[in-house]
């Protein structure tokens, strides 16, 4: 009974320490640091500084490892810890950079892993889950926007290497080379050059261009950009309920309520076994 009582007072005291804001800055800029750190080292730096960037890696991955047991120790369903995406990546960094950069094999490997420390920050701050969310969830909808992009540009680029190869094979020898042609006329590199070298022998050919800048550039752009900020307003619905609700300021749905019950049943079925 006070074995419990000791745990679960450690539990109450690093939920705490979790949940305190001078903690989430404090991980926040050891995350900025590692990220500077990996930028750093990317210079020819002097003995004693190599030191000390050797020392702060190794202060880093302590830290982190220290910090994701503390989430794991303060989280009150722990069978629960690994549903979480989040916990599992960050789990999966913390590990994957326990592998030594120094004189060994997986030194390279080790340091690649490092990069990927960076997006910790994704993880610790919500704005950042949300937008990250938004954008995968966001990635069915705009496979049907990117094929129909394709169509389009697939349409652009049979003509124009019908009409224009003879003008310049090297823009529109064939119908791939014209689909890297179109796309650089869809980022506006240099198209007008483009364009003029085709008006001197098609005076009208600037309507193939100014209907495809439109398809490509403004009507598919607006499409990308309206799917993703729908998106990322359910997203942020989403957060803001589920924020209330922890704060018992809005009712449970019934599908809260029954995983709630499925949970209380899994629990009293653990007890007894």
């Amino acid at each position: 009974m006070e074995k419990t009582s000791r745990l679960l007072y450690l539990q109450h005291q690093f939920e705490a320490l979790k949940s305190n804001k001078l903690f989430e800055i404090f991980v926040i800029t050891v995350i900025v640091i590692s990220a500077l750190l990996i930028g750093a080292k990317t210079y020819n730096l002097p003995q004693s500084v190599y030191d000390a960037t050797v020392f702060l890696d190794y202060f880093i991955t302590i830290f982190f490892t220290i910090e994701i047991t503390i989430r794991f120790i303060a989280d009150t369903n722990k069978k629960r810890f690994f549903h979480s995406f989040w916990n599992v990546f960050d789990t999966l960094i913390v590990f994957v950079s326990l592998v030594p950069v120094d004189n060994s094999e997986m030194a390279v490997v080790g340091r690649l892993i490092r990069v990927f420390r960076v997006l910790r920050m994704v993880s610790i701050i919500p704005e950042l889950r949300i937008l990250l969310t938004s954008l995968v969830k966001s990635l069915p909808q705009l496979g049907y926007v990117m094929l129909l992009m394709f169509i389009i540009f697939y349409i652009y680029a049979a003509i124009g290497s019908t009409l224009f190869h003879q003008i310049n094979p090297t823009l529109w020898g064939d119908i791939t080379i014209s689909l890297l042609t179109l796309f650089r006329v869809m980022t506006f590199e240099d198209w007008t050059d483009v364009m003029y070298e085709t008006m001197e022998v098609y005076s009208l050919s600037w309507i193939y261009y100014l209907t495809f800048i439109f398809l490509s550039a403004f009507a598919f752009l607006n499409m990308v950009i309206g799917i993703v900020v729908s998106v990322m307003e359910q997203e942020h619905t989403k957060a803001r309920d589920e924020k209330l609700r922890e704060q018992g300021l809005v009712e449970p749905s019934l599908h809260d309520l029954q995983l709630q019950i499925a949970e209380l049943k899994s629990l009293l079925v653990d007890k007894k076994s």
